[in-house]
């Protein structure tokens, strides 16, 4: 029978902190599969997750199809804006949210992993990473800040993390991250440069995955998903509207769930997805092939 099999593996999400978006429904599927799931969570989102996870405010969504409830080994913080704490500014060094948390940037993450797990502990790691502060401006609205901002952590953020953490794989190690159609295609506001970050990352995913492939004999890939009504999400402004839009518009009009984008990283990231490196896969109920809307024009 042929099946998922993650046993033995080590995963990183990075990107959780709730129950709600595509990285936690990607840690639990790789915890289905057999995966041990390790998180890096947002500095000054963590010690809201933490007592979600202590109050058992998540067990519902934590569990799994056997009955046991999704387990993170280690729950680490990170901030991938700051590819060192050097980098970081004193405001947000000193900050309550992250001074008591040690280091936050993507090599202290590194670093803790070496020092808790030893020289190659990884196989897996998830990059769930997204940030524009000014997502809900039109592009020619949009600060160079912000636009340098959306880009820094939506973007540039995996490349550090491929650096880093690209010597802790073991040979046949997948990182993945997650996209959106916006990188493609004009979605009028998903705005603050996050269609340019989200280019950007598709484009870094086939450079790393040729330059980390033969240096590090790992494979880079991204999931292009629909959208989703998170919490993340919801700071666009209208994502409900996307995602009813989507689902009338799609091939298939069944809204599409988070299980269903987390069962996919889950393939690409075992033995079965060997050979797929440098793409883009798109889990959108097929939205991304069709050239024109269905219910504006009565087209069928």
């Amino acid at each position: 029978m042929l099946s998922i099999d993650l046993k033995g593996k080590r995963a990183l999400v990075a990107g959780v902190a709730d129950d709600g978006g595509y990285g936690f429904a990607i840690a639990k599927a790789l915890a289905e599969a057999g995966a041990t799931v390790c998180t890096g969570t947002w500095p000054p989102a963590l010690n809201i997750f933490l007592n979600l996870l202590e109050r058992g405010k998540m067990d519902e969504a934590r569990r799994m199809a056997d009955g046991a409830l999704l387990v993170f080994e280690k729950i680490y913080p990170l901030d991938a804006a700051y590819d060192t704490l050097a980098d970081a500014p004193e405001e947000i060094r000193t900050n309550k949210r992250y001074r008591e948390v040690g280091d936050f940037s993507v090599a202290g993450l590194a670093q803790r992993f070496v020092q808790d797990f030893g020289a190659q502990p990884l196989d897996i790691v998830i990059h769930s990473l997204a940030n524009g502060p000014e997502v809900k401006k039109p592009l020619l609205e949009t600060s160079r800040g912000g636009y340098l901002t959306a880009v820094s952590v939506s973007a540039y953020s995996l490349v550090s993390l491929v650096a880093r953490l690209g010597p802790l794989m073991r040979r046949g190690g997948s990182f993945l991250s997650l996209t959106y159609m916006a990188s493609e295609r004009v979605v009028p506001g998903y705005g603050g440069g996050m269609s340019s970050a989200k280019a950007a990352l598709e484009s870094d995913t086939r450079t790393l995955a040729f330059e980390a492939g033969r240096k590090y004999g790992v494979r880079v890939n991204t999931i292009s998903a629909g959208p989703l009504a998170s919490r993340a999400a919801s700071a666009i402004g209208k994502i409900e509207k996307m995602v009813e839009y989507c689902s009338a518009n799609a091939p298939l009009t069944e809204p599409l769930t988070a299980r269903e984008v987390g069962t996919t990283a889950a393939f690409l990231a075992s033995p079965l997805g060997s050979g797929i490196t440098g793409a883009t896969i798109y889990v959108d109920k097929g939205y991304h092939a069709m050239g024109v809307a269905v219910t504006a024009g009565g087209i069928l």
